[in-house]
């Protein structure tokens, strides 16, 4: 019999607050944390927007030292990840450290190191490259510094399916726990690649909304939607066997109950148009939860605000969920934080989980003249209601689908 998981931490570093306080009480908000990038000059490019992450200070969490030798995708993992360990209350010198382990991913990894050594490379020579290039920009760096940083030695991995990689690694460590391999898992994902050579590449796929309006430019299910603006971040949560949790008093959040992973076996970037894979992903993750869909309260959509994406995925919703599609509520956090790629699971479980507790689904902001092709009950207001049960839906560049279901913990 595999084993009960649940969920004692949640750390997030996001456009719109730099803790799990700060992004929920912005959620509840509307606030929308996209605006002009700033971290180089666009006026070259198609797309200006972005979802930069704010007034970040990892000093409390790493010396100069540790943090120069970490990008901002590594940054972020280990300032997340310290908020969900301190939230957990999880004290490692009491813990066998082998069974505590990580999973956590990040869809890209350092573009900027790729970019600024390269640039040496051309001017300079080969022997002015940063030594230490390889291991700060490699994406599995982010799951190697967290368990550096906090000592934490078992199983430890990096899922990377581009936008789907924060539901996998949760996923995966949910597995983990499920079938005995640790006690613990920091699960999520990060992402910083608001870079130059990120932000042509994802315009050069027309991916990206050329919108200059921060307040219409992620607006999932809208029907003049245009693309997703690009985000950065991290998502972290801490998963934990029942018991283990029980025997240390741990405030339990909610309970992870599925997951649902397949492939559209379709496209490099496109969802397959009959939503035919995402639907599997969800079936199969209700299945594994145990429940009908007609017990779904809230659905976290994928909601990139790409035309394609939001049409294909409510055909995967009601293709999954039948009738039932049309009774749970749907809103993307993309709509407020932008697209974190990598991240991006890792921060709508964080939604969810809030949700669970709260008792509140949130808005999809910038949500006015609604698509008639996605025609789900997607909320325009934040709506206080009793939140059962939650679904995360993440899909990826390459096919990827990862779907988890949570409940509140009894």
């Amino acid at each position: 019999m595999s084993r009960r998981v649940v969920i004692t931490g949640l750390g997030a570093v996001t456009p719109i607050g730099n803790n799990v306080e700060d992004f929920w009480a912005n959620i509840k908000k509307g606030t929308v944390g996209i605006g002009p990038i700033t971290k180089f000059d666009t006026t070259e490019y198609k797309a200006h927007l972005g979802a930069e992450v704010k007034d970040f200070d990892p000093s409390s969490v790493l010396d100069k030292k540790a943090a120069r030798r970490m990008e901002d995708f590594s940054q972020y993992a280990v300032v997340a990840a310290k908020e969900a360990l301190d939230d957990s209350g999880l004290d490692m010198e009491k813990e066998d450290p082998f069974r505590v382990g990580v999973s956590v991913g990040c869809g890209i990894g350092s573009l900027q190191c790729v970019q600024t050594n390269y640039k040496k490379l051309m001017e300079k020579g080969p022997n002015r490259v940063a030594p230490l290039m390889i291991p700060m920009l490699i994406s599995n760096m982010a799951a190697g510094n967290i368990s550096i940083q906090f000592g934490l030695k078992g199983k430890n991995i990096n899922v990377v399916t581009a936008c789907a990689t924060g539901n996998h690694n949760i996923g995966e460590g949910f597995r983990s726990i499920q079938y005995g391999e640790a006690d613990v898992m920091l699960a999520g994902g990060a992402e910083g690649a608001i870079t130059e050579i990120g932000l042509a590449g994802f315009t050069g796929l027309n991916a990206l909304t050329t919108s200059e309006d921060p307040l219409r430019a992620s607006i999932p299910f809208d029907a003049e939607r245009s693309g997703f603006v690009m985000g950065e971040g991290a998502g972290i949560v801490v998963l934990e066997e029942l018991e283990h949790a029980k025997n240390r008093g741990a405030h339990i959040y909610a309970e992870v109950i599925g997951y649902g992973a397949t492939s559209d076996a379709h496209h490099l970037t496109a969802p397959i148009e009959d939503g035919s894979g995402d639907a599997k992903a969800i079936e199969y993750a209700l299945k594994d939860a145990g429940i009908q869909p007609e017990e779904v309260d809230y659905f976290n959509a994928h909601g990139t605000s790409t035309p394609m994406n939001d049409a294909f995925e409510t055909k995967a919703i009601k293709l999954a969920m039948g009738d039932a599609a049309y009774h749970c509520k749907v809103s993307s956090t993309k709509s407020m934080v932008g697209h974190l790629l990598g991240a991006a699971g890792g921060v709508e479980t964080i939604a969810c989980v809030k949700s669970i507790e709260e008792g509140y689904v949130h808005k999809n902001a910038g949500l006015v003249n609604q698509d008639p092709e996605c025609d789900l009950d997607c909320v325009k207001e934040g709506v206080e209601m009793d939140v059962n049960v939650a679904v995360s839906n993440s899909l990826g560049f390459g096919g990827h689908n990862a779907v988890l279901v949570f409940k509140k913990y009894e």
